[in-house]
């Protein structure tokens, strides 16, 4: 089992307790480079328009859980359209 998907078997399981630095490392794994950052917000790109959008921030090194489960969400869409 890779890094990655350890990380995300932490995030099924407890969306609050997501570090920042493992969401950035599972969305650059599923959509690249963040195509903005170095706000207080890092987006993604996706493949398709609309949601569930990528959008992530930073809250004293933790991943807010809404965030983590929007991209749980994508991850999934990804998965099951083949993109």
């Amino acid at each position: 089992m890779s890094g990655i998907e350890k990380i995300i078997i932490i995030m099924n399981g407890n969306p609050k307790g997501v570090k920042f630095d493992e969401l950035r490392r599972v969305c650059e794994h599923f959509f690249g480079k963040p195509r903005q950052s170095g706000g207080s917000h890092e987006i993604y790109k996706t493949p398709w328009s609309g949601d569930p959008r990528i959008n992530i921030q930073n809250e004293k090194g933790m991943a807010k859980p809404y965030q983590v489960k929007q991209v749980l969400k994508a991850i999934e869409r990804l998965k099951d359209e083949n993109y």
